[in-house]
This record gives structure tokens, C-alpha cells and sequence, in this order.
């Protein structure tokens, strides 16, 4: 069964009968992920999330079809385009999180507006209460982030001490001859949940696609003048830093997104792993994104 087939007919679908034939779940999958939905592969397998985002493709158009697949469900399929469907509103304030995602808007990253699917962000150079420090060298003193938006309001779940750069070990001792890793400001969907270490291995977001770092040469700590590189291989993981003091990263990062103390770190895990999209689907892949403070608080101030 194909999309267009249902046009002259007057068959209904529900779910579980999509799920059945793997070539029309396969076709709704693609005009899902075409519509920003849903995001890929298109497997065939209509499964919960795939499932979600049809009711939901179905909500935002306002068809009387609910809980299957026909006639005018497959027609809006073909038919509407991305930048046709209505956008649930967002409903910000002038709060922290809203601020945030403000600033995620105006760089058109991907946000992330229902409940239980976690926006990951770092901000470089921030302290809890959201004001600026002077961004030092060697230190955690960036903020790892989670933010849930439910009924189109944005809360942040929990924050923690963070670092989004490079130790001074491994800034003169880098273990890449074109200079230590520093992840260049942007979102990057790169992250799934694996482990992190050999010394002291626990769970983390292990990297499985590209990013792009820059590449501290001179060893002055700043990304500025630095040559980019971009892969998947570089092992920039988003663990924990051992609880090290606040003023010294010691060898907790090459590179890495490192939350400082290992039971907030076991608390930002537990909460990704609570995420619908890892629930359904264990080889999710999580985008996270990285701010620098300085320009967030000059262009969205409290």
C-alpha cells in the first residue's frame, strides 16, 4: 500500500496496520522527516516515536482523522510542505531557559518543544544564577544544561558546573599534534549513551558523528586565529570530571564536555536516559548544543 492509494479509496489505517507494511511505513516515515517531525532513519519500523509524530503531523493540520491513516491524513502527507505547517507556539518569558532557547532560535538550531525530549546545551563562561565570569582558563566554569519545554513553556530540569574546553595538561600536552580540542560554538547531533574511560570507566554520551573543534596550536587557550577540523573520531564525550577542585581541570579534559562531579553527572545521565526518543529507540542519537556566554548575555540579557 502506498500513500496515494488511500486518495481513492476510503481505507483506514490505524497504526498497527501501518506498522504491518513496512513500504507505506516506510513512505509516512520519509514525509515525516521531510516535515521535521521526525527524525531519521526511515526504518520501515512505525513505532512508537513514528506514531507520535503522525498524531502529531495530524494535530497541527487540524485533521478530523485520529488514530489511523486515511484519505485526507495521506493527502496533507503529499501535499504540505515544511515551511507550511503550523508551529506550535512557544510561549517565552525573559527566565533563563527562555532566554536560551531565544538565542537557539536566532541561530536556527533545532528545539526541541515536547515533553520528554531533552535540549542539551552548554554555556561557556556562566555561572548558576546565569551571570558572567571571566571565562579562566583551567577551570569549570561553564554550566551543562537540560531544558524540557511542556505545553510550550521551557523549564531548565537540572544545571550543573561544567567544562566546555580543554585542561591546561592537555592544552601543552595535546594528544594531537595539530593542538588540543576545543568544540567550536554550535549544535552538533553527535552524542549517544555508551561509556567513557578505561581508568575509571563509566556511563556517558559517547561521540559517534562529526563535530567540529578547533585546534589550540599556540596553546593559548582561545579558539580564535585556530584551524577547524571536523570528524567523528576524536573522542569528545560528555562525562564527568572526577570531581576535581572548581579551579583546576587537571586531566579531566582533552577536549571533552565534562560535567564536574560524578554524581551530577549521574544525574544528567539519568535524565537523557529518561528521554522518550532513547526510551524507544537505544541508539539514539542526541544533538547538544554549545554557547558562548559572552555573546548569549550581550544579545538575550536578564
Amino acid at each position: 500500500m502506498k500513500l496515494q492509494d488511500f486518495l481513492a479509496t476510503d481505507d483506514k489505517y490505524g497504526f498497527e496496520a501501518i506498522a504491518e507494511d513496512p513500504d507505506l511505513a516506510r513512505q509516512v516515515q520519509i514525509q515525516l522527516i521531510g516535515l521535521g517531525l521526525l527524525e531519521p532513519p526511515a526504518d520501515g519500523k512505525f513505532g512508537p516515536l513514528s506514531a507520535a509524530a503522525l498524531k502529531k503531523f495530524q494535530d497541527l493540520i487540524k485533521i478530523g482523522e485520529t488514530e489511523f491513516l486515511g484519505k485526507v491524513t495521506a493527502k496533507e502527507l503529499i501535499e504540505t510542505k515544511r515551511d507550511e505547517l503550523p508551529k506550535p507556539p512557544l510561549k517565552l518569558g525573559n527566565d533563563l531557559a527562555s532566554r536560551i532557547l531565544k538565542y537557539m532560535q536566532s541561530k536556527n538550531y533545532v528545539v526541541f518543544t515536547e515533553p520528554k525530549e531533552y535540549n542539551i546545551v552548554y554555556v561557556e563562561g556562566m555561572n548558576e544564577d546565569g551571570s558572567l565570569n571571566n571565562d579562566a582558563p583551567n577551570e569549570f566554569n561553564d554550566r551543562r544544561i537540560v531544558i524540557e519545554v511542556v505545553d510550550g513553556i521551557p523549564k531548565i530540569v537540572n544545571h550543573w558546573q561544567a567544562t566546555t574546553e580543554p585542561g591546561s595538561h592537555y592544552t601543552f600536552k595535546p594528544m594531537n599534534s595539530q593542538g588540543a580540542a576545543r568544540i567550536q560554538f554550535g549544535q552538533y547531533k553527535a552524542w549517544r549513551v555508551g561509556t567513557h574511560g578505561k581508568a575509571e570507566p563509566h556511563e556517558a554520551l559517547v561521540q559517534v558523528d562529526d563535530i567540529t573543534v578547533c585546534r589550540d596550536f599556540n596553546q593559548d587557550f582561545k579558539r580564535t586565529g585556530d584551524k577547524l577540523d571536523t570528524g567523528d573520531n576524536f573522542g569528545v564525550n560528555q562525562h564527568y570530571g572526577f570531581d576535581f577542585p572548581q579551579n583546576n581541570i587537571r586531566v579531566a579534559s582533552a577536549g571533552c564536555l565534562v560535567g564536574r562531579r560524578r554524581e551530577g553527572h549521574r544525574e544528567f545521565m539519568a535524565i537523557i536516559k529518561s528521554d522518550r526518543r532513547y526510551l524507544a529507540n537505544r541508539n539514539y542519537v542526541f544533538y547538544s548544543t554549545v554557547i558562548p556566554g559572552d555573546e548569549f548575555v550581550k544579545a538575550f540579557p536578564a
